[in-house]
C-alpha cells in the first residue's frame, strides 16, 4: 500500500531527495528482465579466477564524491622531495620484483596467507547451507534450545566478503564503484581513487585475509595517488580514507597477528605506509577549513588545497559532516605530533557550542562563512546524525580525558529523550522523530535507518564499552543509566521490526509510524524518571523492562505492524549498517544473545535477496540468469553467485536489484556482523573507538600539546521570546 507523503518531505524523484535522505546514494536503477539478477543465498562463482564466489561492492554514488588530487603546491613534510627519489627507485624495482612474481605463480592468491579460506568455495555446498539456515529459528530471534556455534556463523560472513572482494578484484580492480550486475567499474574522477580498496583494507585485516590484504598494499604502495584536480567531499573524504588508512596502521601495529605482512616497506624501513599515505591526504583536507569562521567547507579540491562552499543549501554545510572529523585529525595528531591537525577539529566544536542551541539539538546546516546554523530542522537521520555520535566518541578516543564532550552529549541525549522520543499508538514502539520547524514545532514520527545507530551509541554511552554486569556495580551508576539502557533496547527493537515488516526481511530505507495526536513522549510514559524529578538516585538504582509489545510474526494481535508505515518511494535498501551496528554494540554490552539472534536473521535476508546470481556456463538452461528469491532448488542447483547489490524495492519477492554494491557492504555491515559474532573479546570496546565509518582506531591519552584547547561558556537559561 501507498501512503500520501507529507508536504514537509521531499518527492522521491525531486533532485533534492538524494541530498536530502541518502546524500551518497547510488542513482536507482530498477534491473527488470534485461540484467536483473533478483537474487540470493551464497553459492559459488564457478568460472571466477581462482574458483572463489564473485561478487563485487560498489560505492554508492548518486553524488560522485570526486576523488583526490593533483600534486600539491605544497610538499607534505612525510613525502617531502629529498626522499621521494629514493621511492621511485624502489618503486620500480618493486613492480619488476611484482611482475615476475605474477609471471611466475600466475595470481597474488596463488599461495593463500595464513588462516583464509582454500579458493574453493563450492557452490552447493553454500547453497545447501542458505537452505538449511532457514530452518534454524524465526525471524523474531526465538531463544535456541540447541547450542549455537558462532565461530561458524561467522566464517560464513567471511565467506560473503570474500565473494564480495574478489569479484571486485576480477571485474573493477582499483575502480572507484563496482556494478556488480553488469560487472563494471567506475571512476569518480579520471584515474580513480581506489576508494574501495582503502574502505574495505581494515575489514580485509580482522577477517585475517593475508593475501588479499597484500594485493591492497601494493596497490596503495605502488598506484593510490592525490593529484586529480578534482573537488571531494571533505567529510567522506576524511572518514572513509584518512580514517581507513588510519585504521589500518592502527591493526597492523597493534595486532600484528591478523593478516600479518613480514616486509612491511619495502624499500623504505622505519616508515609507516599507511601513516603517510594518510597525512599527505589529511595536508591536503586542512584547506578545508580555511573559511572566515573556521567551520570547514563542504568539499575541497586537493590539488590546491581550496575548500569550496557547498552547490545547494546557500553554501551552507552539513552539520554532521562538519562534525564528524574529529576522531581521525586528532589520531593523526597523536601519531605525527602535529597539534594543527588536533586545533583544526577541536575549532569547529568549539564555535558549534558557543551559539547555545537549546538543549544541545543542533540545526542539520551551519555557514562556513559566518559559522551560524541555517534553518531549524532537527533530526538525528541524514546531516545531523554523526554530530551526536562523535561527542560521545570523542570522550571515550581520549581515554575519558576530556569531559567536556560527555557534558555535551548528555545534554543532547536528555534534548533527545524530552523532544524526539514518542510511541506507536498500537504496540508502544519508540521512536525516535524529527522537528522540521524547530523544537516547538511539530514532531514528524519519521525514521531513517540512519539513526538505528543511536541505540547502540547510547548502551556505548552508559557503560563506556564496559559490559552491563560490571558498569553497574559502579558508584556513578545511577536511575539514569538504568533508563539509558531501556531507551537502547526499545529503540534497536522498533530498528528490528522495520526489518520484519517488509517481504524480503531487509528494512527499507524510511518508515513512517502511527502515533497518538497529541504524541506520547517520554514525559508521559516515564512520569517518575530522572528527566521528569531529576537527581539520579544512585543509591537504590532499579532495572527497567521494555514497555513495547511482543514482535509476532505469525499474528499481529498487538498490532505492531499497524504502527508501521512505508512510503512507496522510501521502500529501497542501500545495504545499510547502522542496525547491526547498534546489534555489535547491544550484544558486547548486554551480553544478550537476542541481538545475535537478529543479526543472524538480517545476514540470511541481505544473502539470500541481494546476491546476484547467475547459472554456469555449462547448466542446461534457457537463460544464464536466475533469482534466488523464489527458492526455486531445481533452477538455482546449478547456480553462482557473482556479487551483492542494494535494492530498488525490498517490499517484494523477488526484490528489484539496484545494480550497484554499496561501499560500506564491505567497510561497515560484513564487518559488523563479523564482530557480532566473534568473540566480545575480538578488538574490544574498552580499547578501541570506531568511527561513523566502522574504522577502529585506540584509545589514547592526553599530551602537554595535545590536549582540550577551550571551555564551555556558561550556561544562563534563555527567556520565553529568546526561544
Amino acid at each position: 500500500m501507498s501512503f500520501q507523503l507529507p508536504q514537509n518531505v521531499p518527492s522521491f524523484s525531486s533532485t533534492q531527495r538524494p541530498l536530502e535522505d541518502s546524500y551518497w546514494r547510488a542513482s536507482a536503477t530498477k534491473n527488470q528482465g534485461n540484467g536483473a539478477l533478483n537474487g540470493y543465498g551464497l553459492s559459488q562463482s564457478g568460472n571466477n579466477a581462482g574458483g572463489l564466489n564473485k561478487l563485487n561492492r560498489f560505492f554508492d554514488g548518486g553524488l560522485d564524491l570526486p576523488m583526490y588530487k593533483d600534486k600539491p603546491y605544497f610538499a607534505p613534510r612525510r613525502t617531502g622531495p629529498g626522499r621521494r627519489w629514493k621511492k621511485v627507485v624502489y618503486g620500480i624495482l618493486g613492480l619488476v620484483l611484482i611482475g615476475f612474481l605474477w609471471w611466475r605463480f600466475g595470481s597474488s592468491r596463488s599461495s593463500l596467507g595464513l588462516g583464509e579460506s582454500a579458493p574453493k568455495l563450492k557452490s552447493e555446498d553454500l547453497w545447501t547451507w542458505l537452505q538449511n539456515s532457514q530452518k534454524e529459528e524465526p525471524r523474531e530471534g526465538a531463544t535456541m534450545t540447541t547450542a549455537i556455534d558462532w565461530e561458524r556463523r561467522r566464517d560464513k560472513v567471511r565467506d560473503a566478503f570474500i565473494v564480495s572482494w574478489d569479484g571486485y578484484e576480477k571485474y573493477a580492480w582499483g575502480f572507484d564503484e563496482y556494478n556488480p550486475i553488469s560487472k563494471r567499474g567506475r571512476h569518480m574522477v579520471k584515474g580513480g581513487m581506489g576508494w574501495i580498496i582503502v574502505d574495505a583494507l581494515d575489514t580485509m585485516m580482522i577477517m585475517n585475509l593475508t593475501s588479499r590484504v597484500r594485493h591492497a598494499r601494493n596497490w596503495i604502495q605502488n598506484s593510490l595517488q592525490y593529484n586529480q584536480d578534482h573537488d571531494v567531499n571533505t567529510f567522506e573524504t576524511t572518514i572513509r580514507m584518512v580514517g581507513g588508512l588510519l585504521a589500518a596502521h592502527y591493526l597492523s601495529t597493534t595486532y600484528p597477528s591478523l593478516a600479518p605482512i613480514a616486509d612491511d616497506d619495502i624499500g623504505s624501513p622505519g616508515e609507516d605506509l599507511y601513516i603517510e599515505k594518510a597525512t599527505e591526504l589529511a595536508d591536503r583536507l586542512l584547506g578545508a577549513f580555511d573559511s572566515p569562521s573556521g567551520i570547514p567547507y563542504a568539499s575541497v579540491n586537493l590539488n590546491r588545497s581550496a575548500g569550496l562552499p557547498s552547490h545547494t543549501d546557500g553554501g551552507a554545510s552539513s552539520t554532521a559532516e562538519a562534525t564528524t572529523l574529529q576522531l581521525e585529525f586528532k589520531y593523526l595528531a597523536k601519531l605525527t605530533g602535529e597539534a594543527v591537525y588536533w586545533q583544526a577539529v577541536e575549532r569547529v566544536m568549539q564555535i558549534v557550542d558557543d551559539q547555545e542551541i537549546e538543549d544541545g539539538l543542533l540545526p542539520i546546516y551551519i555557514h562556513p562563512d559566518s559559522g551560524r546554523f541555517r534553518g531549524q530542522n532537527i533530526r538525528l537521520g541524514s546531516r545531523g546524525d554523526s554530530y551526536y555520535e562523535y561527542l560521545l566518541k570523542q570522550y571515550l578516543q581520549t581515554s575519558k580525558q576530556e569531559p567536556i564532550y560527555k557534558d555535551m552529549w548528555d545534554e543532547a541525549l536528555m534534548g533527545i529523550r524530552k523532544h524526539l522520543i514518542t510511541y506507536t499508538k498500537h504496540a508502544q514502539l519508540t521512536v525516535l522523530g524529527e522537528r522540521p520547524d524547530g523544537l516547538h514545532g511539530a514532531l514528524s514520527p519519521k525514521m531513517d535507518h540512519l539513526v538505528c545507530f543511536l541505540p547502540g551509541t547510547i548502551a556505548l554511552g552508559v557503560t563506556g564499552g564496559l559490559p552491563l554486569a560490571e558498569a553497574r556495580k559502579s558508584s556513578d551508576w545511577g536511575q539514569r543509566q538504568e533508563e539509558e539502557i531501556l531507551l537502547a533496547k526499545e529503540l534497536v527493537k522498533t530498528c528490528w521490526a522495520t526489518y520484519l515488516a517488509t517481504e524480503t526481511g531487509l528494512a527499507p530505507e524510511i518508515v513512517y509510524f502511527e502515533i497518538d495526536k497529541p504524541p506520547r513522549m517520554m514525559t508521559d510514559m516515564f512520569p517518575d524518571s530522572t528527566m521528569v524529578k531529576g537527581g539520579d538516585n544512585k543509591q537504590n538504582a532499579e532495572e527497567l523492562h521494555v514497555i513495547s509489545q511482543p514482535l509476532y510474526l505469525l499474528e499481529d494481535s498487538f498490532g505492531w505492524r499497524r504502527d508501521i508505515q512505508i512510503h512507496i518511494q522510501d521502500q529501497h535498501n542501500l545495504q545499510r549498517p547502522e542496525t547491526v551496528e547498534s546489534l555489535f554494540y547491544m550484544y558486547r554490552i548486554t551480553g544478550d544473545e537476542t541481538y545475535r539472534h537478529w543479526g543472524w536473521e538480517m545476514f540470511k535476508a541481505f544473502i539470500k535477496h541481494t546476491a546476484v546470481v547467475e547459472k554456469d556456463d555449462n547448466a542446461d538452461s534457457s537463460s544464464s540468469k536466475t533469482t534466488a528469491s523464489t527458492w526455486d532448488d531445481k533452477s538455482l542447483e546449478n547456480s553462482h553467485i557473482t556479487g551483492f547489490t542494494s535494492l530498488s524495492n525490498a517490499n517484494v519477492i523477488p526484490p528489484f536489484q539496484r545494480d550497484n554494491m554499496e561501499s560500506f557492504w564491505l567497510a561497515e555491515t560484513l564487518k559488523y556482523f563479523y564482530l557480532l559474532f566473534s568473540d566480545r573479546d575480538f578488538i574490544p570496546l574498552e580499547k578501541t573507538v570506531f568511527n561513523t565509518e566502522a574504522h577502529p582506531l585506540p584509545r589514547f591519552e592526553l599530551t602537554s600539546t595535545l590536549k582540550t584547547g577551550w571551555k564551555r561558556r556558561p550556561r544562563v537559561p534563555k527567556t520565553k521570546d529568546e526561544i
